[in-house]
């Protein structure tokens, strides 16, 4: 009985499309856009409004994946950097369709919860506090400053803020509970001193 021989078709891995695509031969791209396109429309389902939002996002990051190839550093995997790149653009969306949260804003709205005492001064005290609540929010680290503002001022859930910075759920929680301590503590002196 003769011998049936199988073989395997080897896809080639992602650095080698790469790799194929940087030498010129664009099919390579469109290899990796085959592979990874539903994967990264899944994902970005998660974070945008709808699913033509995220084909646009999609869409978009694949063109700035393409034009940034060489930059690629295969540092972590081309899906992670493709995805990277896909939340930046769909958080620059965002800025453009919709005004600007700004500090300042949030700052007064948080203040504003603080309440009033209806004095004539009452206009001027919300804005120092609103100020001391800006420079305590400056003086965070970026880890800190980034998390609490996607939790507070995004209304961003913590699954939402895990996947989008690729962390456990239970770093996301532990980094917002000490960005939380840390404004505490340096709100504290304002507080003691009833400026807040």
């Amino acid at each position: 009985m003769p011998e049936l021989q199988v073989t395997a078709a080897i896809e080639p891995t992602d650095r080698a499309l790469i790799d194929q695509t940087l030498e010129g031969q664009t099919a390579s791209f469109g290899e990796l856009v085959r592979r990874y396109q539903d994967r990264l429309y899944r994902g970005l389902l998660h974070f945008c409004g709808s699913p033509d939002e995220a084909a646009d996002v999609a869409q978009d990051a694949w063109l700035q994946a393409f034009g940034k190839l060489s930059s690629f550093q295969h540092a972590s995997g081309f899906y992670t950097w493709l995805y990277r790149i896909a939340v930046n653009q769909m958080l620059s969306q965002r800025r453009r369709r919709r005004p600007a949260i700004s500090l300042a804003d949030w700052d007064a709205s948080v203040v504003d919860r603080v309440g009033a005492d209806g004095s004539p001064d009452a206009a001027q005290t919300r804005r120092d506090r609103a100020e001391l609540v800006r420079r305590a929010l400056a003086s965070l680290s970026e880890e800190h400053r980034q998390v609490l503002a996607l939790r507070e001022m995004e209304e961003w859930s913590y699954e939402q803020i895990s996947e989008l910075l690729g962390l456990p759920i239970g770093t996301v929680r532990s980094r917002i509970f000490r960005a939380r301590q840390e404004l505490r503590a340096k709100l504290l002196p304002a507080i003691e001193q009833d400026m807040l």
